[in-house]
Formats: C-alpha cells, structure tokens, sequence
C-alpha cells in the first residue's frame, strides 16, 4: 500500500508542475499583444480577457509554490469554469482543453 501511495504522490506532482508550467506559458501567451486582435472577435471588452490571463497567471505561479498550490489550484479551477462559460454563452463550444485544465486544477487542489 505504501508503494501505491508513493507513486499516486509522484503523479499528482507531475500533473501540478504540468499544469503549472503549462498555464503559465499559454496565459503569457494569451496576454501578448498579438492575442489581443483574436480576442477582440469575441466582441468582449479587453478587461475579461486581461482578468482571465492574470487569473491564469496568478494561479500557475501559486500551483507551482508547494505551500500555495492548493489555493492556486481552486483560482484555476475558477478562472477555467468562468473561462468554459464565457465559451458556451457566446456559442463556442470548444471547450474539451479548458475542461481538462479544470479537472487537473481539481486533482491538484483535492489531494495536496
């Protein structure tokens, strides 16, 4: 039981580095300049996507740090639901990475 355990500990630090390192690139991304013309088609003021990526940010950094990783995790979780519901309100449903990167942030923030 011991060794079960170990190794779902060793997993569920992997996927917390992951999703770290993995939103906090896609969230500097998000905020550069050149995301701002994409966003714009959505016809949304510039401030939702500037919370969301700061949200991301904020939240990947914190997942990384042992201390803060579950609070990180749970503003992950939340910035992602808002994030999947802007998706569906305005008709876009592709939402299958944002729905992912949620039940990761859940994982991460559940067992830690």
């Amino acid at each position: 039981m011991h060794m079960a355990h170990q190794h779902t500990r060793i997993a569920l630090t992997a996927l917390q580095w992951t999703l770290g390192l993995v939103i906090l690139v896609e969230a500097v991304l998000f905020l550069m300049p050149a995301a701002r013309a994409g966003f714009a088609r959505t016809h949304m003021p510039n401030f939702v996507r500037l919370v969301l990526g700061w949200g991301e940010i904020i939240g990947a950094v914190l997942v990384l740090i042992p201390r803060t990783a579950i609070s990180g995790a749970w503003l992950l979780v939340t910035v992602f639901l808002f994030a999947i519901l802007i998706h569906l309100l305005h008709g876009m449903f592709n939402v299958g990475n944002l729905a992912i990167y949620t039940a990761a942030a859940w994982a991460v923030a559940a067992t830690r």
